[in-house]
C-alpha cells in the first residue's frame, strides 16, 4: 500500500507553492496527498479568509489532480484543532499498517515541541520535512535550533523514499526540485496593495478571490463566476 502524505496548513490562501510541494510529495514518493485546511490552528495567528472559504479555494485548485485530495475533518471539531488529534482520527480511518507521513516545513520542526503531545506524534506518523529557501535541515541544523528536538529525532532520520517501509516513527526531507518563492503571507500583501499577484495562484482560485474580494481583492472584468460553496 501506498505512503499516504498529510499536507495541514491554513492555506490563506493556497497558491502554487502549495501545489508544487504536494506534486513533489505524490510524484517522489508514489504517494497518495491530502491537503487538510485547518479551522483553528493553535500555533498560528488568526486566518484571514473563514474556513469554508479556504477549504473551497484547496477544492477548486486540486480538482482534476490525480492523487491529490481535500480533506475537511479539521473544519468540524470543536476547539482548537491539534495535529494528533488529526492523525488520531487518520489511523481509525486507515489502520495500523498504513504508512503515513505528516509534512511540515522546516521552521515548524525547529518548533515542534511547542506543539501539543508533540512526542506523541511519531507513534502515529511520519515527519516528512519541507526544505525553505536558507534551511538545509539536517541533524546539525536542527540541533543548532532546538536541541530538544534535535534528541528526540536523533534515531528516526531516513531516506524520504524509505518511509513507506513503516507505518510510522521516521524523520526525512522531501526532496524539492526547486525552491518555491510563494507565501500565503506574501500574497495577501500583493492583494491588498493592488500589485501583480495572480500568476501565484491556480486562475480559477484567482477567480474565487476576486468574485469574493477577499484579502481585499477587487472584483473586475478578469474575474469569472467561481463554482459556489
Amino acid at each position: 500500500m501506498s505512503l499516504l502524505v498529510c499536507y495541514g496548513g491554513t492555506f490563506d490562501p493556497v497558491h502554487n507553492g502549495h501545489l508544487a510541494i504536494a506534486r513533489a510529495a505524490r510524484d517522489a514518493l508514489d504517494a497518495s496527498v491530502r491537503l487538510l485546511p485547518a479551522a483553528d490552528p493553535p500555533h498560528k495567528d488568526a486566518t484571514h479568509a473563514d474556513a469554508a472559504q479556504r477549504a473551497r479555494m484547496l477544492e477548486i485548485a486540486v480538482a482534476g489532480e490525480p492523487g491529490l485530495k481535500v480533506d475537511r475533518r479539521e473544519l468540524g471539531r470543536d476547539g482548537p484543532s491539534y495535529t494528533v488529534d488529526t492523525l488520531r482520527a487518520l489511523r481509525e480511518e486507515f489502520g495500523a499498517d498504513r504508512a503515513i507521513a505528516w509534512l511540515v516545513g522546516a521552521d515548524s520542526l525547529a518548533a515542534l515541541d511547542t506543539w501539543h503531545a508533540w512526542r506523541d506524534l511519531f507513534s502515529l506518523a511520519h515527519l516528512l520535512v519541507v526544505r525553505r529557501a536558507g534551511d538545509a535541515p539536517d541533524a546539525s541544523w536542527l540541533a543548532a535550533r532546538s536541541p530538544t528536538v534535535a534528541a528526540e529525532v536523533s534515531t528516526r532520520w531516513r531516506a524520504a523514499a524509505d518511509l513507506a517501509q513503516a507505518s510510522a516513527g521516521g524523520l526525512a526531507v522531501l526532496p524539492l526540485a526547486a525552491l518555491r518563492p510563494e507565501s500565503s503571507t506574501e500574497l495577501r500583501r500583493r492583494i491588498r496593495a493592488g500589485e501583480p499577484w495572480r500568476d501565484w495562484t491556480a486562475p480559477a482560485v484567482a477567480a474565487y478571490i476576486e468574485h469574493r474580494q477577499l484579502y481585499g481583492a477587487r472584483g473586475g472584468d478578469r474575474a469569472t463566476t467561481p463554482p459556489p460553496l
